[in-house]
């Protein structure tokens, strides 16, 4: 997301109307996971206004409808994905990412309908495919086949760590919703292509998440340094402290590696008010 009113003060001014979010936002990150369109459309005046709000070499990465990914197939589901991809040309070029996040009930390698949508997708924009069937998850045949369509289409593998959400006792209402709507899959490192995409659930506890990413920093050192763009997206339970965990963590990858990011820069919060003159 970049919309929350609880940034507010910090990452946005304190009076930020929420028409200059994505505004603010991207002057900070440079891309963010796009996760309202997998519930609803926006609408095409919509669209061409993120167009225009955006920060140049911002990328936005949006998710598929969850209609697409989860209920239609077959025509019915290229005629939908056709239609959600036309609403979407305006920002056809600030699209970094289409993500594909699958239910954990689909088999995709036993679905003769599913290479044809990575084909369509891909034919629009990079894709990232999220599974969670957990067959995907045990290096078994069905995992090197999933790798092998993902490699044919030149699609990548979302790549998901929630053992920092997971390892907390759940001693508040945030943390309860998130361990319940969460998955809880094992970590598979897989980059494909050139543009890996990891996702970190994370805690509001800043602190706490640090042994469970700072593998993930060398990792993003060694991709960088294989010529690759990495996505790393990063949310807590309630979301609230998200923008500062991905700043830790950006600064302790600059650190490592030098490698430099925006989100570094000081904020609207850290800034001091302006002193009117007396004279």
């Amino acid at each position: 997301m970049w919309a929350n009113d609880q940034w507010r003060g910090s990452l946005f001014d304190a009076g930020c109307p929420s028409s200059d979010f994505l505004v603010q936002y991207s002057r900070y990150f440079n891309a963010v996971e796009g996760n309202t369109t997998f519930y609803a459309n926006p609408s095409a005046a919509t669209v061409l206004r993120w167009q225009t709000l955006a920060n140049a070499g911002f990328r936005f990465t949006f998710k598929v409808p969850q209609q697409i990914s989860h209920r239609l197939r077959g025509a019915e589901r290229a005629v939908a994905l056709a239609q959600w991809l036309d609403l979407l040309q305006p920002l056809r070029t600030q699209i970094g990412l289409s993500h594909l996040q699958l239910s954990a009930q689909y088999l995709v390698t036993a679905d003769a309908d599913f290479l044809p949508l990575l084909q369509q997708l891909r034919q629009f924009s990079p894709v990232a495919v999220e599974v969670r069937q957990p067959a995907f998850f045990n290096k078994g045949e069905a995992e090197q086949q999933l790798h092998q369509l993902l490699r044919q289409t030149e699609c990548e593998r979302v790549i998901l760590d929630s053992r920092s959400l997971f390892a907390q006792a759940p001693l508040s209402a945030a943390l309860i919703d998130a361990q319940q709507k969460k998955p809880r899959l094992p970590v598979h490192v897989c980059a494909l292509g050139p543009t890996p995409m990891f996702r970190f659930i994370g805690i509001s506890n800043l602190a706490a998440n640090r042994p469970f990413y700072q593998p993930w920093l060398h990792k993003m050192a060694q991709w960088l340094d294989e010529g690759r763009t990495p996505y790393a997206f990063f949310h807590t339970e309630d979301n609230i402290s998200a923008p500062l965990l991905a700043r830790q963590f950006a600064r302790e990858l600059f650190e490592l590696c030098g490698e430099d990011h925006p989100v570094l820069s000081p904020w609207p919060g850290e800034l001091a008010p302006s002193q009117n003159s007396l004279f």
